[in-house]
Parts: structure tokens; C-alpha cells; sequence
């Protein structure tokens, strides 16, 4: 080879050498443009990262401030700021996994804005909960007032009504000592009202067959008994009608008695038993003094024996006798 051709072999080698080393100059520059900004931007995303993910922190933090600042006694209300707070903690983690996993800065500062109008919301809620609370605080303290001058005015009238308790048993006792004062003062005006009578007599009479009657002593000889006693003068009667019940019993002890001639049943004012009388007689009394009779004339007869009367007025005894048929 000669001298001429090496140096021409020598010289195209030369220029594929700088050629090459032009081209990767010239990549390795565009390389490290490429990599330099590529850098800045992941300066510039870790910076943007940063701020928001601080002014993330600032503000769930701000808002769990201001939500525990909100509680006080009321069960509810503390109940409702942590539930509260646990939503904002969800919402904060869901806005930290957009910018560990997907650095989508723009949807994460949409979502900090929807979580700070959640916790205005919030605070709405609880100044509303809290001013529904106040309210029925208020209503609670004036109803609690209402009570206690209600419970003041129940003792007061309880008061009242113990009193008026022993006032009206008092004059219940009363009523009730008047009430027998009078019932005593009545029984004796009653009493003192009896017109007693005298002079029982009784006589036997047979009726003929031409009708005339003839006294008679003898049991089975009389069919009509007559029977008559004296009325004395008594002031304390109100002059006008007296009725006497008379009553006839027998030597059997048994009271001579026939409905159909005018029997019944009294009770005697002095026993309160049950009697049954023979016949009852009403007269124009008058204050004075007079006899009465009456006629017994039974279609049975009589019989022999020892016969006692007993006259009563007003309920009471007001005279006895007794008489004897042979």
C-alpha cells in the first residue's frame, strides 16, 4: 500500500471518529435536556405535592380543631362532631391516595374544596343542633320554673285541703252530735207528745138473733168485744189528728190480729221491733181529755182467760190494761 492511500484511510477514519463523536455529543445533549427537564418536573411536582398535601393537613386539622372546639355536655351533639370527624379523616385519606398513587393535584384540590363545604355543612349542622339544644334548654329551665310554682301552689292548696279536711271533719262530728242531740231532743218531744191514756176497759157483748147485744162475761158467750180508754190533756201536742194503735193479746200470748178488720204492723218507737196490732183509731184530738172505743168482733170467738191491751201513740206505750173473760 502506498504512503498516499494510507493517509487517505487514515483521514476517513478520522472524520467517522468525529462524525461519531458529534452524533453522541449531540444525543447526549438532547439526553441530558430530556433529563433536566424531566427533573424540574419532578421538582416541581414534589414541591406542588408538598403544598398540598400541608395545606391537606392544615385544613383537616383547622377542622378537627374547630369541630372539637363545638362539643360540650351534650351526648348527641359530641356523637355527631365524631362521626363527623371520622368522614373528614375518610376524606383526607381518599385525597392523600390521589396524590401517592396518581398525583392527580387538580382532582385532589377539587376534593379538598368539596371537604372544606363538608365541613361548613358541618358547622351549620351542629350550630343548628346546638341552637335546637339551647331552645330546649330554655323550654326545659321555663318548664322546670312552671313546675316548681305549679309544686309550690299543689302544696300550698294540699295545705289548704288538709285544712279544709279537718274543718269539714270537725263539722261532720259536729253535724253528727247535732244530729243526735236532735234525734234525742226529737224522741223526747215525742215522748213528751205521747197522749197517754187510762181507764182500759173491755166489755163482752152478744150479738141476738134479732140483732140486739147483751153483755156478756163468759168466753164463749161473747161474739163482739168492746174495748174503751180515757185520753188525758197534753199542752205539748199539736191539737188535731191522733192516731191510737191498739193491740189485744190473748191468754195465749198471741196479739189478736185480722187484716181484713183493720190489723197491721207498727214498730215501736222505744225497741225499733216489729209489733203487730189489733186495730188502729184516729180522732180529732184536741188538748182535752175524752174516750175512745172501739168493736172486735172476730167470726172465731173467744177464748177464757186473762187478756192484756196495749195502746200506743206516736210509737210509744201510752197506756196498758188487761181484762178477764170467764
Amino acid at each position: 500500500m502506498s504512503s498516499s492511500n494510507s493517509k487517505s484511510n487514515l483521514f476517513a477514519i478520522a472524520m467517522i471518529a468525529v462524525l461519531a463523536l458529534l452524533g453522541l455529543s449531540g444525543y447526549l445533549f438532547y439526553a441530558n435536556q430530556e433529563l433536566k427537564q424531566s427533573s424540574e418536573k419532578m421538582a416541581q411536582d414534589i414541591n406542588q405535592k408538598t403544598i398540598i398535601y400541608d395545606e391537606l393537613n392544615d385544613t383537616y386539622n383547622e377542622a378537627v380543631t374547630e369541630l372539637d372546639e363545638m362539643k360540650g355536655n351534650n351526648e348527641e351533639l359530641n356523637a355527631l362532631i365524631e362521626k363527623q370527624k371520622d368522614e373528614l379523616k375518610a376524606k383526607k385519606n381518599q385525597i392523600s391516595r390521589l396524590l401517592r398513587t396518581r398525583n392527580d393535584f387538580d382532582k385532589a384540590k377539587t376534593e379538598m374544596s368539596e371537604m372544606r363545604l363538608q365541613l361548613d355543612q358541618y358547622v351549620a349542622e351542629v350550630n343548628e343542633l346546638k341552637a335546637q339544644n339551647e331552645e330546649l334548654m330554655a323550654q326545659n329551665t321555663d318548664l322546670g320554673n312552671q313546675n316548681k310554682s305549679l309544686q309550690a301552689d299543689l302544696t300550698a292548696k294540699s295545705s289548704q285541703a288538709e285544712e279544709l279536711e279537718t274543718v269539714r271533719a270537725q263539722l261532720v262530728s259536729e253535724k253528727q252530735d247535732l244530729t243526735e242531740k236532735n234525734t234525742m231532743l226529737d224522741k223526747k218531744v215525742n215522748i213528751a207528745s205521747v197522749i197517754k191514756v187510762a181507764d182500759v176497759t173491755a166489755t163482752g157483748w152478744k150479738i141476738r138473733n134479732n140483732g140486739k147485744a147483751a153483755k156478756k162475761k163468759y168466753a164463749k158467750n161473747v161474739d163482739r168485744l168492746e174495748l174503751c180508754f180515757n185520753t188525758s190533756e197534753n199542752l205539748v201536742t199539736d191539737p188535731g189528728e191522733e192516731d191510737f194503735k191498739i193491740r189485744i193479746i190473748n191468754p195465749l200470748g198471741e196479739t189478736l190480729a185480722i187484716e181484713e178488720m183493720g190489723s197491721g204492723v207498727m214498730t215501736d218507737a222505744s225497741t225499733k221491733e216489729q209489733v203487730r196490732y189489733t186495730q188502729s183509731q184516729t180522732v180529732d184530738y184536741q188538748n182535752e181529755s175524752g174516750q175512745i172505743c172501739m168493736n172486735w168482733e172476730p167470726s172465731t170467738g173467744f177464748d177464757k182467760g186473762l187478756y192484756a191491751v196495749e195502746i200506743y201513740n206516736k210509737g210509744y206505750i201510752a197506756g196498758r190494761g188487761e181484762f178477764r173473760l170467764k
